[in-house]
């Protein structure tokens, strides 16, 4: 089995977007980030009362699945066709799947005729069929795969629901158990103490860092997990559907969308909004004036205007340039990323305005005047002793940002100007309910799934965040 997996991924074309790179590059920035941080105490000591945060751990926890979800989804390829070319060479699909794709198997394959309810096992609409006897009837036909493993799905579906959600449960639980207690044992070996001594602290909460709430919260996922591999196989756990697909993946696959948006839209914006706002506040002057005029107009111009002229400009040239997109993964990606290019070009002007009135102050600072009066360059002045004194202003305004561009996608998506119609997202799912909750019998649980995954984000996000500013405010720094 191993041999043939070898072979599987030996086979395999990858494929890498550009929001691919740019999702990676940005894990690598934070990774040096980090390894840079733990070497100054003045940006350790306020990271340390956010891990001493337990609201912002628990959020902390959450972020890091849904930011694991989008990594797998993040690794795309080709699957090989079985046909050969004349000459041997390898021919490709013209789908790109992705290793979220691999481990989502039964979700993405088990494709019903149309709209069913969660946990169903017949479709939601009456079709006409003919029956043995030669006449026609009018009823609710079974699904190919949802329940179909049911001899009498109303005797037993219950039961098997509720058997199948225990033994996954149970599943998951052993696997937090086996996790934790190796976490928990990597804890006792370096701190030199017994096992049992580190696991009584972990528990009751005794820890610097609030482990206990962290490694709740991942038994929660866990088990969840094990409760969705369980049932996944055997049932569309939110439905499926117009055209059959099932719900739950969707929702599953919009993950990356959101975070993407989330994401690299703050690398857009970071470098006007920190090079425009610091020079405006410090230079002063004709520039001060010009920057402020140029965000003064770009303001004024409404952003959803903008960003609807743009999508559809980029629309137009990539349906005049199809040679240049090989596949509809590359179309759907590049309207994706230049998304976030708009997004980051509307968006720096409130951090902008932030960092000037911050400059402005901090100009007048004794350090700064020093620094001045001994002839350091203004460029020195401006990235060695202003940028480091606003970086938690950056900070603050880049995770409170966080929740309202996820947001912002799914507005977007919405009125039709988000990201491409064939790109899983929340906000392509909720414009699809929009004439679903309209139906007689209403389909709702599109719009259910696309909240419940929105709304554990953005809580998360907000959580996060608000430890984030308590931890960076300075205001915050006497209580």
């Amino acid at each position: 089995m191993l041999r043939d997996g070898v072979a599987y991924f030996s086979s395999l074309k990858p494929v890498l977007l550009w929001t691919d790179a740019l999702v990676f590059m940005l894990v690598a920035v934070i990774a040096a980030f980090a390894v840079y941080a733990r070497g100054k105490e003045y940006l350790r000591a306020p990271w340390r009362k956010v891990f001493a945060s337990r609201g912002g751990m628990v959020a902390a926890v959450v972020i890091a699945v849904y930011a694991a979800v989008a990594l797998l989804d993040s690794v795309h390829f080709r699957e090989p066709l079985e046909k050969k070319g004349a000459e041997g060479e390898t021919f490709y699909t013209v789908e790109v799947i992705s290793l979220l794709d691999l481990a989502l198997g039964p979700l993405r394959d088990q494709v019903e005729k149309t709209y069913s309810a969660p946990f169903a096992t017949h479709l939601y609409a009456k079709e006409t069929v003919e029956l043995p006897d030669g006449s026609s009837a009018r009823i609710f036909p079974r699904l190919q795969y949802g329940g179909a493993h049911l001899e009498d799905p109303l005797r037993d579906r219950a039961g098997d629901i509720l058997y199948r959600s225990l033994s996954g449960a149970g599943a998951g639980l052993l696997w937090w158990v086996v996790l934790s207690g190796v976490f928990v044992w990597g804890m006792a070996r370096r701190a030199g103490e017994p096992f049992r001594a580190t696991l009584k602290r972990v528990l009751s909460g005794e820890t610097a860092i609030p482990w206990h709430a962290m490694l709740y919260t991942a038994g929660l996922f866990l088990v969840l997990i094990g409760m969705i591999a369980s049932l996944a196989g055997y049932y569309h756990i939110f439905g499926t559907d117009k055209v059959g697909q099932d719900v739950l993946y969707q929702a599953i696959k919009s993950v990356r969308t959101a975070l993407v948006i989330g994401t690299l839209t703050t690398l857009v914006m970071l470098p006007f909004a920190l090079l425009f706002g610091i020079m405006a506040g410090y230079l002063r002057g004709w520039v001060d004036d010009l920057i402020q005029y140029l965000y003064t107009t770009l303001n004024s111009i409404p952003g959803i205007l903008l960003i609807a002229s743009a999508i559809l400009m980029l629309q137009v040239y990539i349906d005049t340039h199809p040679d240049l997109f090989e596949t509809d993964a590359a179309r759907a990606d590049m309207r994706l990323l230049f998304l976030c290019i708009i997004l980051g070009v509307t968006s720096w002007t409130g951090l902008c305005r932030l960092l000037r009135g911050e400059a402005m102050k901090m100009r007048a600072a004794e350090f700064v005047q020093a620094a001045s009066a001994f002839g350091v360059r203004h460029s020195r002045i401006m990235s060695r002793h202003l940028l480091p004194n606003v970086m938690h202003i950056v900070l603050i305004t880049v995770v409170l940002d966080f929740s309202g561009l996820v947001l912002a996608e799914a507005v977007l998506s919405y009125v039709g100007v988000g990201v491409d119609p064939s790109m899983n997202s929340w906000g392509n799912m909720i414009n699809g309910a929009r004439l679903e909750m309209a139906r007689d019998p209403m389909v709702w649980w599109s719009l259910l799934a696309a909240f419940v995954f929105m709304f554990v984000l953005v809580l998360a996000a907000n959580l996060f965040s608000d430890a984030v500013r308590d931890a960076f405010d300075p205001r915050t720094h006497s209580k």
